[in-house]
C-alpha cells in the first residue's frame, strides 16, 4: 500500500533525511516549509519509488496549513503519516525574551502542530488508522534553563502528542514523540563547530531509520509512545 506522508517543517538535516527515507520506502511525500526553493529542489530529487510534492507553507499561518493539506489531498489523496517536525526558538531566558518571540515559538511548535494534527487525524479516522510523529527535544522533558519560549512550546507539544495518543489510539492511530537528545549533523552545525569529533553528532540518516521503524510498527500491543535518540557513546543531556 502506498502511504501519503506529510513532513511539516523540512530543511537540510533530519527533515531532508526523513523525506528521502520515506520516499525510498515508497511513500508519496509532501514537504511543508516556508522556503520554497529548497523543498522544490528536494521534492524533484527524492529516490524512487517515492514521489515528492513541495508545498510552501508558513506553519504559523492557520489558513496556509489548511490549504497545504488540501493541496496534498488533491495531488496524493488522504494523509496516512504526519511528522510534526517544525521548530522555532529564541535561545533566551525569561527577562530577555519578548512576547513576540515567545509567541513565535508557540505558533510553530504548538499551534502549528495542533492544526497539522487536526488535518491529518481527520483523514486517518476516515481511512481507519495512521501515524503521527512529533519531533521533540531534551527541552520537552527537562528544562535546560535560558530558553523559555522553546521549552514551553516543546513541553506543550509533548503533552499534545500524549493527549492525541490517548484519545485516538483505540481508533488505530499511533502517536509517537521522539526526544532528540543531541546535536544533529548538518552543514550549518559543522561550520559552527569545525573541531568537534564526528562521533559527537547525530547522523540524520540513521535518525530517519528510527522514524520509519515507528511508522512500520503495527503491533498495537507494543506501540511505543516516546523514543529517545542520543548521540551514541557520548554523554546524553537527558539520561
Amino acid at each position: 500500500m502506498t502511504r501519503t506522508a506529510v513532513i511539516a517543517g523540512v530543511g537540510p538535516g533530519l527533515g531532508a533525511s526523513l523525506a528521502r527515507k520515506f520516499a525510498d520506502e515508497g511513500c508519496q511525500v509532501a514537504l511543508f516549509a516556508r522556503s520554497a526553493d529548497y523543498i522544490e529542489e528536494l521534492a524533484t530529487d527524492l529516490p524512487d519509488p517515492g514521489e515528492g510534492l513541495a508545498v510552501q507553507t508558513d506553519l504559523t499561518d492557520i489558513e496556509q496549513i489548511q490549504d497545504g493539506f488540501e493541496t496534498v489531498r488533491e495531488e496524493f489523496g488522504s494523509i496516512d503519516v504526519l511528522v510534526n517536525h517544525a521548530s522555532a526558538a529564541s535561545w533566551t531566558g525569561l527577562m530577555d525574551t519578548s512576547v513576540d518571540e515567545f509567541e513565535e515559538a508557540w505558533a510553530v511548535n504548538g499551534r502549528g502542530a495542533f492544526v497539522c494534527s487536526q488535518e491529518a487525524v481527520g483523514d486517518m479516522l476516515e481511512s481507519g488508522g495512521g501515524m503521527v510523529i512529533f519531533t521533540g527535544a531534551t527541552s520537552a522533558v527537562r528544562s535546560l534553563g535560558g530558553a523559555i519560549g522553546f521549552t514551553a512550546a516543546k513541553f506543550a507539544a509533548r503533552g499534545m502528542a500524549m493527549d492525541i495518543a490517548q484519545e485516538f489510539g483505540p481508533e488505530g492511530i499511533h502517536v509517537a514523540h521522539v526526544v532528540i537528545d543531541g546535536q544533529i549533523d548538518t552543514p550549518g552545525v559543522r561550520e559552527r563547530f569545525p573541531d568537534r569529533g564526528e562521533e559527537t553528532f547525530l547522523d540524520p540518516d540513521e535518525m530517519a531509520e528510527t522514524y520509519w521503524h515507528l511508522v512500520e510498527q503495527d503491533d498495537v500491543s507494543t506501540q511505543p509512545f516516546e523514543v529517545h535518540i542520543t548521540n551514541g557513546p557520548q554523554n546524553s543531556e537527558f539520561i
